[in-house]
């Protein structure tokens, strides 16, 4: 991808990579983008612990295939779709508040981490990645021997 005159280099993979995961969620079966109707915008809460980094997004109505996650230049990003609800015939809404579509959160977290060992659960329709943290090495005295 050619990058933008208007966007830094880190922006420009990021928007590439987000076009990506909307292309594999196509690929996978997900809805279309024609379908989409609504604004979904997952809740997000990050949380530090001594040994980790834990992220947790209300994804709740969202199949665990419909959600593609990655890690890239100390940025999280979590990408899915959000089906609609299918359209019965008989009761008529009067309002309607909860949102469907396809949506993507980034992230940016400091510190170095083991993506290797990063873990994502889905349940109840919590979605929670942890990523361990790297020991920080910086500021550590080492001695170096003369040969």
């Amino acid at each position: 991808m050619a990058q933008s005159p208007h966007l830094p280099s880190d922006a420009t993979d990021l928007a590439e990579d987000i076009r990506e995961l909307f292309e594999d969620l196509s690929r996978s079966g997900a809805t279309s983008q024609s379908t989409y109707s609504g604004d979904c915008h997952p809740s997000i809460d990050v949380r530090e612990t001594d040994q980790t980094v834990e992220v947790t997004m209300d994804v709740a109505g969202v199949p665990a295939t419909s959600i593609r996650i990655l890690f890239r230049s100390s940025v999280l990003l979590v990408a899915g779709d959000k089906p609609p609800e299918p359209a019965a015939a008989g009761p008529m809404f009067h309002l309607i508040e909860r949102t469907f579509g396809r949506f993507a959160r980034a992230v940016r977290l400091s510190g170095a981490f083991n993506v290797q060992d990063a873990r994502a659960t889905l349940r109840d329709g919590e979605l929670t990645i942890t990523l361990p943290k790297q020991p920080d090495r910086r500021g550590r005295a080492h001695r170096i021997s003369i040969a």
